[in-house]
């Protein structure tokens, strides 16, 4: 959908046309009206990087206890423990630390070895051919692999995981979490049957490191996580930590199709892909927006948001932000200078998983114009993600 200086200034996160491609609205919102209001569906919105950064480092005013999905906010929906990402400090920070034991920079470097084999485990079997999908052979499979090589999962649980995510994640057309039938959140209880056969044979992984953890809770209490914690951890690590990367891959595929000169410069100089990999976040971030419950009134631009109410930070919006990224922020280019962008979140909620994302599409890259340093996606036969949470495809085929 594209919109013109006539088009009625509207942004609805469940508008699938819109969503297609939302850079043009945002880019409104952002000049016209960067405080907006959806009267609606009741929501507020900010679009600027500014607005937003705040947003995300303010936990005690924007709060993720009611959620961090809009239609989960306004529904009302009860939070189990353990979710992580839907938690506020101190809590939230309790759990975080316990699970930052498996993140530390030693672990994730200490993972490139498998990250590279499982890449070109998917790879090697397409040399040769004609065709490849960024996503079904690559992205959808080797950051779930490189997740449940962390957790110790076996390798038959790993196509569950899968389905399971997708349960939850993916929504029909225009569909909100809210209209699953099975609920909006999962109980975790994927992992039920594992967790019971992995406190019997411990091994060297983040399960049984959680299992024996013992912590100082909210309440001064020092225990060990309940089972319904931990089977909440698991399924937040193993979806949210594969989901990026999965985008990612996918968006990288169309971008460097679509930008054959600045593939070209990264084929010939591989020092490039760091600086790239950063360049396709920035540019189509997998997450468009995080939602947040106001929980005291505050002031966007002379405008009162009252306690109560939701808002949207609209993380594509700001990490387009020319006030930030400078005059050709709307560009893609893989030579810009690296500045934060707003991908992985920022303050108490900045993701976990970044450094092993970043590796991961690296490797990914690396591996990738090693095999195939021409292609050209399909467009056509493309398969575009279904959800109010992630955008991204679930489908990138390209001739090779």
């Amino acid at each position: 959908m594209t919109t013109s200086a006539t088009d009625k200034l509207y942004y609805d996160p469940w508008d699938t046309d819109l969503n297609a491609d939302p850079y043009p609205m945002f880019g409104r919102l952002r000049a016209e009206a960067p405080l907006y209001y959806n009267e609606a569906h009741d929501f507020y919105a900010v679009s600027r990087f500014e607005d937003v950064n705040r947003a995300l480092v303010d936990h005690a005013t924007f709060s993720s206890a009611r959620g961090a999905v809009l239609e989960i906010i306004k529904a009302g929906v009860e939070i189990p423990p353990g979710s992580l990402i839907f938690e506020d400090p101190p809590i939230h920070d309790i759990h975080r630390n316990l699970l930052s034991r498996a993140f530390t920079p030693r672990k994730i470097n200490a993972l490139e070895p498998k990250v590279r084999e499982f890449t070109r485990r998917c790879l090697d079997p397409l040399v040769g051919g004609d065709r490849f999908d960024f996503v079904k052979d690559l992205g959808a499979v080797m950051p779930l692999r490189v997740v449940s090589e962390l957790f110790g999962i076996p390798e038959d649980y790993q196509n569950r995981v899968t389905e399971d995510g997708d349960k939850y994640v993916r929504t029909e057309r225009g569909a909100q979490m809210t209209d699953n039938p099975d609920g909006p959140i999962t109980d975790g209880q994927l992992f039920a049957e594992f967790i019971d056969w992995r406190a019997d044979h411990p091994a060297d992984d983040l399960t049984t490191e959680l299992l024996n953890a013992e912590f100082t809770d909210e309440t001064g209490t020092t225990r060990k996580l309940r089972r319904e914690e931990l089977l909440m951890f698991m399924n937040v690590v193993a979806v949210a930590g594969s989901e990026t990367t999965t985008r990612l891959i996918g968006w990288a595929g169309k971008l460097l199709s679509e930008h054959p000169a600045q593939r070209r410069k990264l084929v010939e100089d591989r020092s490039l892909i760091p600086g790239a990999v950063e360049e396709i976040l920035r540019f189509e971030p997998p997450a468009l927006q995080a939602a947040r419950y106001v929980t005291g009134d505050t002031e966007f631009h002379g405008t009162t948001v009252p306690a109560g109410s939701a808002i949207i930070l609209l993380i594509g919006a700001a990490n387009r932000d020319e006030q930030r990224f400078g005059a050709d922020a709307e560009q893609f280019d893989v030579t810009r200078s690296v500045r934060q962008h707003l991908t992985f979140g920022v303050g108490a909620h900045y993701c976990l998983g970044n450094a092993l994302a970043r590796i991961e599409g690296r490797i990914a890259l690396e591996e990738i114009m090693n095999r195939f340093s021409d292609w050209e996606v399909d467009l056509d036969a493309a398969v575009f993600s279904s959800s109010s949470v992630v955008r991204g495809w679930d489908s990138m085929p390209a001739t090779v």
